[in-house]
C-alpha cells in the first residue's frame, strides 16, 4: 500500500521523512487559516503561537505538497513522525488532490492530510478567527522550541510563492507583521 499525505503548512518546506515523490497540487472546498495555537512548536501553553488549519470553504482551493510512501518501513517511520508532529491537530481527512485548476479529476485520491478541527473538547489548541492585526501581533510575540511563530508565517509565504501560489490570508498576514515590526524600529531608533 502506498501512502500519500499533504502538506499545507511546515509539511510544504520541512517534511521530515522519506518520501519517494513530492506533488504540488492542491484541495478544494478549503481554505487555509492560522486558527490553531501552537503549544509545542511555534509557542508556549502560556504564549501559543499561531500555524494554519483547513476550514471548510464553498469554490475555494488550498495549494499545498502531497508526499508519496512506497516502501512500508518508510511508511511507518512516517506515520510515527506525523503523530507526534501534527498531535495537536486532532483530524485526518482522505481527500482528492489536484494538479491544474480546471481539473476536474483528481490526480491523487485519498490523500491523508492533518486538519485542527475547531471543536474545542477535542482540540483545546483551537484559537479560531481574530482579526489580521490580532493574529500578526500574536505571531510577532510567540517563540517555542521550533523558533519564533514570525518564522513559520514567513517561511510559508516564501514557500508559497515559490510554489506560484499568492495565499491572501497568508500574504495579509506577512505583510501586516513586516508594517508592525518597521514601526517598532522606527520609534526605537
Amino acid at each position: 500500500m502506498v501512502l500519500w499525505v499533504f502538506g499545507y503548512g511546515s509539511l510544504i518546506w520541512k517534511a521530515g521523512f522519506e518520501y519517494d515523490d513530492r506533488r504540488v497540487c492542491f484541495i478544494k472546498g478549503y481554505r487555509r487559516v492560522f486558527y490553531q495555537g501552537s503549544t509545542d512548536h511555534r509557542g508556549t501553553p502560556e504564549y501559543p503561537g499561531r500555524t494554519v488549519t483547513l476550514e471548510p470553504a464553498e469554490g475555494e482551493i488550498c495549494w499545498g505538497v502531497a508526499y508519496k510512501v512506497s516502501k512500508e518501513e518508510d511508511e511507518q517511520i512516517a506515520l510515527t513522525y506525523l503523530e507526534v508532529r501534527e498531535k495537536q491537530y486532532d483530524k485526518k481527512a482522505y481527500l482528492d488532490v489536484y494538479a491544474e485548476p480546471m481539473a476536474t479529476t483528481p490526480v491523487i485520491s485519498g490523500v491523508m492530510v492533518y486538519i485542527a478541527s475547531p471543536d474545542k473538547k477535542l482540540n483545546h489548541n483551537y484559537l479560531g478567527p481574530a482579526s489580521v492585526e490580532e493574529i500578526a501581533k500574536q505571531i510577532i510575540h510567540a517563540e517555542g522550541p521550533s523558533g519564533p511563530n514570525r518564522e513559520y508565517l514567513f517561511q510559508l509565504e516564501q514557500a508559497l510563492l515559490q510554489m506560484g501560489c499568492e495565499d491572501k490570508h497568508v500574504m495579509d498576514l506577512a505583510n501586516e507583521v513586516r508594517r508592525i515590526l518597521s514601526e517598532k524600529e522606527l520609534t526605537v531608533s
